[in-house]
Parts: C-alpha cells; structure tokens; sequence
C-alpha cells in the first residue's frame, strides 16, 4: 500500500518530483493519467520522464510505495516491463487540463485552470478539484511571498471540484479544448456571489438572464451588488420592477444608491417608490451625492515607483510597498515631481523580466479622470472601462490621487 505524507496536494508541487525504484534514482515525475470511473478521476499511472535518450516509463498506481515532500517511489524489479508510451486515449492531467480555459456549459469561458488538486482516499489517488485562483498561479511562477500576501488581503479562492466538470472526450489525443463546466446547470446555488458574478459577466444577456432568475433571493441581491454597472442596468431592466424592488430592499442605503446610479432617472424614480420608504429618502441623498467631486473620493496611499526602478526590485520589496495602501493592484510610476509617466498591473509586473526597467513594461496610455469631475464622471468611466483604480491628474499630469472602484462601491451616506 503506497505511504503518502500529505492527503490533499496540489499538481503543480509534485510534477518534477523525483522517482527512485526502490533505491535507484530514475528520473522525474511528468504527468498522470486519470480514468473517470466516478464523480472523481483516479489517478492510474505515473508517467516518468527520464535522461540519456532512455524511454520513459509509464507505472502504474499499484507499484508505488511512497509519496513524500522530495521523492517517489515505486516498487518494481524489472524497469524495461513499464518502458511504455502513453496511450493515445489516455488523459493526462498536466498535459490535458493544466492551463486549459474552464467553460461554463453555453460555452462561456470562464477562467484557466492554474491547478489541480489531488486527494488520497482509500489508498488512491484522485483529482478533487481544479484550481484558478491567481494564488496558484503566483505560487507556480516561485512567488509565494506574494501570493501569500494577496491571500491575507482577502484574494478569494477560486476552486471548483470536479464533480462539477463534464466528462473529458473519450478519444482525447492531444487535446486542445478546453475543460467544461456543469456550474450553471445545477449547483449555481453553490457558487460566491463574487465568482458568480465574474460568470454572469462573461454570459450574453439571454443566457444571463436565465441564470440570474434561477438564484433565491438573497444570493440574488448580493450578486447583483458584485456584478460591474453595465449588467446590472441590464439585469435591473430586464426583470420585473416589484422583484428589483425586493433586491434592491435587501441592501444598505449606500449600497442600494450604487445600483440605481447607473440607471436612468425615469427608472431610479419608479424604483424608490417601490423599496422602503424609510430608505428611499436616504437613497436619493446618496444618489444626489454622486455630483460631487471625485478628488472627495480620491487616495493617496498607493504604490508609487520610478521609471528606473527594476522589476525584480519592486517584486522583492512589494509586501512593504503594499503595508497601509488602499490601491494595491497598480503600480504608478512617476517623476521626481511626480508627474504621472504610466501604469503598470500588478500581473503585467509579475510577468515582466527581472532586468526590465519600470519604464520598459509601464502603459503610458493613460486613461485619467480630471480633478473637476464628479463621481457620476467616475461611475460611467468604470462602466466603460474594466479597470479596478483610475489616478486623477491635473492639465500638467501631476498624480491627485486614485480612485478605486471598491471605494466607490463601498460608499457612506454623507447625511447634510
């Protein structure tokens, strides 16, 4: 029976893990063929590469002894009886699911899949659930410091087990497709509002609709606070007003004004006649508040950096840059009299070669908001673009402040 030190790892920490047969090292651990048998794949065969032209092995589950944090081991006496290719039918786990993009079952892409995680049950092996959180991601690239520190801010994990995932071809060869989903057919009750919203997004309006109706009411309205403005104009105007009125009712005062913001005044009127009347008059206030200036809703603390600092450096030092900031997702590289050069993404960052200089991966196509504009100036901009944080600069491009899209949808009522 194999010995396995941990019950639940992930994929990309075991692939290149050394294999020895029983004290004689061989080569490295490439891949795993999986049979869907079950709700669950089982791992059958370990598929290992190995140096010098030799072939490479394919052993199955059964001869494998030990799974620790450096090794694997098989116990077989005669290497050349598994010196074996691949099927052809096979399905590989890195080769046909790692990096693959998850659908959902209209065909929508919904994210990539950056893990999976695998899970000893009973002496076998399965895969539990695949993973596209960045957080995997980042751990993947060698940067656990920073996905650790993502992961004390609140980053969500992004996991779905596999139960949810369709039945991969039967002839799968070299598969290129992508990985589908069952989500949305039947376990839609299960999904965060936040990563439901990020699948709502991606569905035209039909399909959207669709599935926005099956949800209960409560997870109905926090998704609906999560999804981006243009679609929850959509959703709001495409159900019936009595149903919008009960979601909308469920919220903060604060909350509810950030909805009705984007929609137009006819419809805003006709909605708070319909929610509470002890909420509506503090609605309206809300809403009148968002003729006010953006520099009010404006943050200084953000990450600010030199055309000429390294990205490597900006990588390394990035938990203390990060300490007390508001906006953490870019980077704004300025002037010694900071003036704002360009923007880079935190992902853009991570991606960028060590020696490359901020000045070579920065966008210095800027889209600003201006300091006389309002936060209705704001709101619309967000709407129109997908980014997370907007700088307000002056004519002479000098940085004000930034103004991130959680804190407009975070607003307080300012009661006169």
């Amino acid at each position: 029976m194999v010995t396995v030190l941990e019950n639940e790892f992930f994929l990309s920490e075991i692939i290149g893990r050394k294999v020895y047969l029983k004290s004689e090292r061989v080569g490295r651990l490439q891949d795993f063929v999986i049979v869907e048998t079950g709700k669950l794949p089982e791992v059958t065969h370990l598929v290992v590469s190995r140096s010098f032209g030799y072939p490479s092995l394919l052993l199955p589950w059964s001869k494998i002894s030990l799974i620790s944090n450096t090794e694997i081991v098989a116990d077989i006496d005669q290497i050349t009886d598994f010196e074996k290719p691949v099927p052809e039918q096979a399905i590989l786990l890195k080769g046909h699911i790692l990096d693959k993009k998850i659908l959902d079952m209209d065909e929508h892409e919904v994210e990539v899949v950056y893990d999976v995680k695998l899970a000893l049950q009973h002496g076998k092996l399965y895969a539990s659930e695949v993973d596209f959180s960045r957080n995997r991601l980042l751990r993947r690239m060698g940067l656990k410091k920073i996905a650790k520190f993502f992961a004390q801010h609140n980053e969500e994990n992004a996991t779905v087990s596999w139960m949810y995932v369709q039945p991969l071809p039967e002839k799968i060869g070299m598969f290129s497709g992508h990985v589908k989903l069952n989500v949305l057919k039947e376990n839609v009750r299960d999904i965060h509002p936040v990563d439901l919203a990020d699948i709502l997004e991606e569905l035209d309006g039909d399909q959207r609709l669709a599935v926005f109706n099956q949800l209960e009411h409560e997870q109905a309205s926090d998704t609906l606070e999560e999804v981006e403005p243009r679609v929850q104009r959509e959703l709001i105007s495409a159900i019936q007003r009595e149903r919008a009125a009960q979601l909308i009712n469920e919220m903060s005062p604060a909350q509810a004004a950030d909805i009705l913001a984007v929609l137009p005044k006819a419809e805003v009127d006709d909605l708070l006649k319909l929610i509470d009347q002890n909420d509506a008059p503090k609605v309206r206030r809300i809403i009148d508040q968002h003729d006010e200036n953006i520099l009010l809703y404006a943050s200084h603390d953000i990450i600010r950096q030199p055309p000429i600092a390294l990205a490597k450096d900006v990588i390394e030092n990035f938990r203390h840059l990060a300490q007390e900031k508001e906006v953490v997702m870019y980077v704004y590289v300025v002037s010694e009299k900071d003036v704002l050069l360009g923007v880079i993404d935190i992902r853009e960052l991570i991606m960028a070669g060590d020696d490359q200089r901020l000045a070579e991966i920065m966008t210095d196509n800027i889209i600003s908001l201006e300091p006389d504009e309002t936060l209705r100036d704001a709101i619309e901009m967000f709407e129109r673009y997908t980014f997370r944080a907007i700088p307000v600069v002056n004519e002479d491009d000098h940085l004000l402040g930034v103004v991130s899209f959680g804190s407009i949808k975070g607003l307080k009522p300012r009661l006169a």
